[in-house]
């Protein structure tokens, strides 16, 4: 039986979103070096062991391998692209605007929350953590204390007033 094989999505190729900041890029670096020093090694010497049992084609074992090899060498491809296009996320202290790297408290509806603006790569909405790429990243940047933005949804507009930025 074959496996189907599926369509790339309009998402496949796209470049990962080069703001990061040093922790995230140091976590990358970490991961880089892991891969290429214990991961890559083990996985080749894997391959010639599977490789030296005979007959390539009734070897199940020694396909997989050589798919789990593919897989480490294009992750390390990936991160190393990745931390070259890297853009070092710094925030300006004393900024009047909201840029990257920025805590921003708004109101809406009465109640205030507090947003860290960052890259993709570093979203955690549960926590507060957005994208700059977000509707209501995209939203803030480059507006100052005071600004109120609008942000439609489905059902209705929903008005954030930024309160502070540090």
């Amino acid at each position: 039986m074959q496996i189907p094989i599926r369509k790339p999505g309009k998402y496949t190729h796209q470049k990962p979103d080069p703001h990061l900041t040093e922790a995230k890029f140091n976590e990358l670096k970490n991961k880089l070096e892991r891969l290429k020093k214990y991961s890559h090694p083990r996985a080749v010497e894997e391959v010639k062991r599977l490789a030296e049992m005979g007959d390539f084609s009734d070897n199940a074992a020694y396909s997989m391998a050589k798919g789990r090899l593919r897989g480490i060498n294009q992750k390390i491809i990936e991160i190393e692209d990745h931390l070259k296009r890297s853009l070092i996320i710094t925030p300006v202290k004393n900024s009047t605007t909201v840029q990257l790297g920025h805590h921003v408290t708004v109101e809406v509806s009465g109640r205030q929350k507090t947003y860290l603006l960052l890259g993709s790569a570093e979203t955690d909405p549960g926590k507060g953590i957005i994208s700059h790429n977000s509707p209501i990243g995209y939203a803030l940047i480059g507006r100052r204390v005071g600004d109120i933005i609008k942000i439609k949804t489905l059902s209705k507009d929903i008005e954030y007033k930024i309160v502070r930025i540090e």
